[in-house]
């Protein structure tokens, strides 16, 4: 298992909806295989510059240990949602 940083930002939305999107990437992780050793949530923030109409956004940090298929499928499925603003995952290099 290797480790990752997932940082993403979810549209404005209703609190309800932002936490169901948040729950269904944070299952997506678990349902294939990997774990979720922290979950930073940052709150809502005001965007740097406009994204898809949305000057607002949810920001929201994992740190997950997971599998490279897991962490591919998890790609895929974040660049295909129409409820993220942007997505990045980044593999930590810890020395173990």
């Amino acid at each position: 298992m290797r480790k990752y940083e997932v940082i993403f930002i979810v549209k404005s939305l209703e609190e309800e909806a932002t936490n169901a999107v948040i729950e269904k990437f944070s299952k997506l992780i678990t349902d294939n295989g990997g774990t979720i050793d922290k979950e930073d949530r940052w709150g809502k923030k005001r965007l740097a510059y406009e994204i898809k109409d949305c000057i607002e956004g949810y920001y929201c940090l994992f740190y997950i240990s997971a599998e490279p298929a897991c962490v591919a499928e998890l790609d895929r499925v974040m660049k295909i949602n129409d409820d993220l603003l942007k997505h990045m995952i980044v593999r930590s290099d810890e020395k173990e």
